[in-house]
């Protein structure tokens, strides 16, 4: 019963990432977005009571919010997670290039998570 659990689990934790990362894409909020307007269009032009109207509207904001939230959460992630490699690969020196992660590109993310995963392979010599 352990094991069938454990995989579960491993399952749940692959799916939970797989839909992390496809909520946080930037593709997929314009494509919600795309979404949405058609959908206020489409409901606006059945001459709806203003009461219908606002609450399509709020509806249509929260549903786009999740996905906002979503990036914004894995970008806090990917900075805090690049925080914490660098104290624990700093012995003597600590590496500023990590200050302010906040301000930098997804792509510069990526680039410096890799040259921490290329330290710890041993990759890169000192």
């Amino acid at each position: 019963m352990k094991q069938f659990y454990i995989k579960i689990e491993l399952l749940f934790e692959k799916l939970t990432a797989l839909a992390t990362a496809i909520l946080g894409n930037s593709i997929t909020f314009i494509a919600a977005l795309v979404m949405v307007l058609f959908w206020w269009l489409r409901k606006f032009t059945l001459h709806q009571g203003i009461d219908e109207n606002i609450r399509d509207i709020i509806h249509g904001t929260t549903f786009l919010s999740l996905f906002i939230i979503q990036k914004s959460f894995n970008r806090f992630s990917a900075i805090l997670h690049l925080k914490v490699n660098e104290l624990v690969s700093s012995h003597e020196n600590a590496n500023n290039a990590v200050m302010n992660l906040e301000i930098k590109t997804e792509k510069e993310l990526a680039v410096l998570n890799k040259e921490y995963e290329d330290l710890v392979n041993g990759n890169i010599e000192e």
